[in-house]
């Protein structure tokens, strides 16, 4: 397979598909201030429960994946490339906020695509 744009787009969306567990130690909203030239992570604690839905701690209500929602983070953990930020999150943090691989995987990627906005000033969303 030739190595295209499209074609590696389409492998990404078809893997954004499957199906992840969620962390138990909670979640991060990751966004970018530009004026500062910083990625910022907030943390936001949750529990997941008997379905496998993250509900919030405090009110025992279910977080929806999409949609505005109104929690207060837990912590905001900011870097100026997805290297410091990783540093900060997954070794100067203990005990560490994420739990799963995968989760410290996804949110790798997302500091790179962060960063890499960052740098370009193209618009970043997070997936």
């Amino acid at each position: 397979m030739d190595l295209i744009v499209e074609n590696l787009a389409a492998i990404d969306e078809q893997l954004s598909h499957r199906h992840l567990d969620l962390d138990p130690n909670g979640y991060f909203i990751v966004y970018l201030d530009r004026e500062a030239q910083l990625i910022f992570a907030k943390h936001f604690t949750n529990v997941i429960d008997e379905r496998g839905l993250a509900v919030d701690p405090e009110t025992g209500k279910v977080i929806p994946a999409r949609g505005k929602v109104e929690r207060t983070h837990t912590t905001v953990f900011s870097g100026r490339t997805a290297k410091e930020l990783c540093v900060k999150i997954f070794e100067e943090t203990q005990p560490c906020p994420v739990t799963l691989f995968d989760h410290a995987a996804y949110l790798g990627r997302e500091f790179v695509r962060a960063e890499m906005a960052l740098v370009t000033g193209q618009e970043y969303i997070q997936d």
